[in-house]
């Protein structure tokens, strides 16, 4: 079910600053009717501080890749979302992290990054405390890593040279998606594997998404016209251990490009409507991951745009259905550079916001929520 409203767009005028920043925490397992309003107002705290780190980024001038690891490395270190401190166990009772960036562009404050190099995927992390900081750390380091993609320990060993902290594995843990996951399996669910710290006092006993497939991410345009997508996530509760979902696979997961627009007449129309000469387009998926790998989703936003000039609301609900379609549940969102964002999702809900340059966060839940 695609949200009422997927098209989000105030409509900066020529002049004005246009920097946008939309997260996602996570999508497909909510159920409504057992939630609360204590609950629901928890998970759209926890968005809108995410919305406000990436906005104090972009508010200062700064890049759409800080933008973007910022607002995800809020939501890694809230142990309500499938990422980070409160990521889903694999079947060995385990957490298997992973994480991307990509940039439609490398970022201004990097000169030295080729143009060609335009992301970074990492996966099967288990001691990097925010995934997002060691992709960002590793996207900046082509001397060293010059992949596009790495995985386990090697990968957190390079980051930390780089600064990236590294965690006990005990700090992942967290009492509901240990119950989740033990539950799941047909198991004791005690004795715990490591006591509750006092902090998780706050975390219900229940979250609202049980058993969850979905990530957190989020996507930003800078006043440079960069946009930037980071996507986290402990995949897919009690998923085999070593398997590798759709966050870290570049195309499916996650994009970023831009690319100029062709025809002289095209062009001479976008400049009198004070629209750039070029197009670009950022992406982030939460869902199903094996449907979005074998759709290659998030990339199919983009190709759908260059070649069929749909705008990124017609593109992305394509895709989204596409998904339902093949029995993939999930939902993006997506950000073009005239700051238009994209909200379509075919389950029952998705953690979802927006924030613009008045600085005011807007959040939803469910299918059928309005953000505010």
């Amino acid at each position: 079910m695609d949200e009422k409203q997927a098209l989000l767009r105030d409509g900066p005028s020529k002049g004005e600053r246009k920097f946008t920043l939309v997260i996602h925490g996570g999508a497909g397992t909510m159920d409504k009717s057992r939630s609360t309003p204590e609950l629901r107002a928890s998970y759209k705290a926890a968005l809108s501080r995410a919305l406000l780190a990436g906005h104090e980024v972009l508010n200062s001038g700064g890049e759409a890749m800080d933008a973007v690891v910022a607002a995800v490395s809020s939501m890694e270190d809230c142990p309500l979302f499938n990422s980070g401190r409160g990521a889903v166990f694999n079947t060995a009772g385990k957490n298997e992290l992973e994480t991307s960036l990509m940039v439609s562009k490398p970022p201004s404050s990097h000169p030295d990054i080729p143009e060609t190099r335009r992301g970074m995927g990492i996966t099967l992390i288990t001691h990097a405390r925010n995934p997002s900081q060691l992709a960002r750390a590793l996207y900046l380091s082509p001397e060293t890593v010059p992949h596009t993609m790495m995985s386990g320990s090697n990968a957190e060993a390079l980051g930390a040279a780089q600064g990236v902290q590294l965690v006990d594995k005990s700090y992942f843990f967290t009492e509901a998606r240990w119950r989740e996951h033990r539950r799941g399996l047909g198991l004791p669910e005690e004795p715990l594997p490591y006591p509750p710290r006092t902090d998780d006092e706050v975390v219900p006993k229940e979250l609202l998404d049980q058993l969850p497939t979905g990530t957190v991410g989020a996507v930003a345009l800078d006043e440079r016209g960069c946009i930037a997508a980071c996507t986290s996530t402990g995949g897919r509760t009690n998923k085999l251990v070593g398997r590798v979902g759709d966050t870290p696979h570049m195309g499916a997961g996650f994009w970023a490009e831009e690319w100029p627009v062709k025809g002289w007449i095209k062009r001479t129309w976008r400049k009198a409507r004070g629209k750039a000469a070029k197009v670009a387009v950022g992406v982030s998926g939460t869902g199903d991951g094996d449907y979005f790998i074998r759709l290659a989703t998030a990339s199919t936003i983009g190709r759908r745009m260059k070649y069929l000039n749909e705008s990124v609301t017609q593109a992305a609900r394509h895709c989204v259905e596409e998904l339902r379609h093949d029995g993939g549940v999930g939902g993006v969102i997506a950000l073009d550079n005239q700051g238009n964002v994209a909200l379509p999702l075919n389950c029952s809900g998705m953690y979802r916001g927006v924030i613009r340059p008045d600085g005011v966060p807007k959040t939803a839940i469910f299918d059928d929520d309005e953000l505010d």
